[in-house]
């Protein structure tokens, strides 16, 4: 009997990688190659390259004899940390760089440049996840589609993804996130995308980038950065993403509500906890569709999906279908309703001003009548403007006449304090840090009909609320 051995992927030449990441190799065996790898001494599997990241409370160069035991027939070592590298025996092949991080990055763009399929990277202030997901959707019903896990959207995450390409691969759709200047122009180095999309621009990360302007810079980096005759996918509603149009003298797409733009939203009509619908305009072509999604901030990403599969040629009835038969991710404006005939929002993913703004236009739209009650944690990341935005925050939810809050973490003062200047009536505002500290209260306000938003940044953990609110009353 024949015994086929099954390659891990992305299976790489040691001269290749040492070529890519302009290492030094010190010891072992130079032959032959490396099959897949890791940056996780835990999920090393035999013939694997482990690669130890350096990271702010953490040294993966602690788990090599880890890395070693389960199998690793390579390391990359940062200069620096040659030592560790003595207590290595055996065959393995040691290679030192400068910086693993960063050299992850340059083998990631090593396997990638061996395929030539076209990859779609979307950044933006909010709503990258869905339009990356979205255009997934779309794609796939034609396309074998690769796109990144989750949020795998940093200088970890966005390699990581890249290196699961394999030749069955149509097309990739990989998510790009920053909070920090350069980042956006390195993962595009990286990534080489052949089509960038922007969904707007904000004030999201302020603490690394101190002001909107930078923020924009930053996301504009995408454009600029992309292969040759790459295709910039242009918000026309955003005024900072018109800024950086003007200066795009490539091949564009746009797409927008308001303006003119070639990708248009018309007659829209939302459909309750249903979704939204609306018909979608583009290049003479309109036709209605009705959406399993809410908000209207999830139209600007139906189109910025849209607009990303037109650059690829992609049919219009198949973008159409596609789009029809999304559903909302877990944690995004997801819809529940509860045995009590109220409704709750999951939006726990993450905050920032522009996202919180557009979950409250949204909660004002869906409630109609009805009574609305807002779970929020902090906003985090906002540096020297975090006072400030957490009290515009707490003044709309005010004008877009929330009955009640409650509030979690270091800036609920600065969110109750525009609450009570934008009108709310002080004694509808709860301060609570924990889930058992507002179900009591909850249970008392909740009527038939009624809507809850809970969202927070990730690290305040409002999950948990949410988890709370359906154990509880689901």
């Amino acid at each position: 009997m024949c015994v086929v051995k099954v390659m891990k992927s992305p299976v790489l030449k040691k001269g290749e990688i040492i070529e890519a990441t302009k290492g030094t190799f010190i010891k072992g065996k130079l032959e032959g190659v490396f099959e897949g790898l890791s940056t996780n001494s835990g999920d090393v599997e035999v013939g694997n390259l482990f690669i130890p990241i350096i990271g702010e409370r953490f040294d993966g160069h602690v788990f090599i004899p880890e890395a070693i035991k389960n199998g690793a027939s390579g390391l990359l070592v940062q200069r620096g940390e040659e030592e560790i590298t003595e207590r290595v025996s055996g065959d393995a092949a040691v290679i030192i760089v400068d910086d693993t991080l960063h050299a992850l990055g340059d083998i990631a763009n090593l396997w990638r440049n061996k395929f030539t399929i076209p990859v779609v990277a979307v950044t933006g202030s909010s709503g990258k996840t869905t339009t990356k997901e979205m255009i997934a959707t779309v794609a796939g019903l034609s396309e074998n589609v690769l796109k990144s896990k989750g949020n795998y959207n940093n200088l970890v995450g966005l390699p990581l993804s890249l290196l699961e390409l394999n030749p069955e691969h149509e097309m990739a759709v990989i998510e790009m996130g920053s909070n920090r200047r350069g980042e956006i122009e390195r993962l595009a180095a990286i990534a080489e995308p052949d089509i960038g999309v922007i969904t707007n621009i904000g004030p999201a990360h302020l603490e690394g980038f101190g002001s909107v302007d930078i923020v924009m810079e930053e996301k504009g980096d995408l454009f600029f950065n992309m292969r040759d005759n790459g295709v910039a996918i242009i918000n026309r509603d955003d005024e900072f993403s018109r800024i950086l149009a003007d200066r795009w003298m490539g091949r564009n797409v746009s797409f927008g509500i308001d303006e003119n733009a070639f990708v248009r939203a018309e007659r829209i009509f939302m459909r309750g906890e249903r979704g939204v619908s609306f018909t979608l305009e583009m290049g003479g072509t309109g036709k209605g569709l009705d959406m399993a999604v809410v908000g209207r901030h999830n139209i600007y990403n139906a189109l910025a999906c849209a607009a990303a599969c037109r650059a690829m040629d992609i049919e219009y009835d198949l973008i159409c279908e596609g789009l029809s038969a999304f559903r909302q991710i877990q944690g995004r404006m997801d819809v529940h309703r509860l045995k009590s005939g109220s409704i709750v929002i999951d939006d726990t993913y993450n905050a920032n001003p522009s996202s919180v703004l557009e979950a409250l236009k949204a909660l004002r739209d869906l409630k109609g009548n009805n009574e609305s009650i807002v779970i929020l944690g902090d906003m985090l990341e906002l540096g020297e403007e975090a006072e400030k935005l957490h009290e515009n925050i707490g003044r709309a939810m005010a004008d877009t006449g929330v009955g009640s809050v409650f509030l979690k973490g270091s800036f609920s003062g600065a969110v109750a304090r525009g609450a009570i200047e934008g009108g709310l009536r002080e004694n509808h505002i709860y301060f609570a840090e924990t889930p058992d500290r507002i179900m009591e209260t909850l249970r008392s306000l909740l009527r038939e009909g009624d809507w809850i938003l809970v969202k927070g940044s990730r690290g305040m953990k409002m999950e948990e609320f949410f988890h709370a609110i359906i154990e509880e009353l689901s």
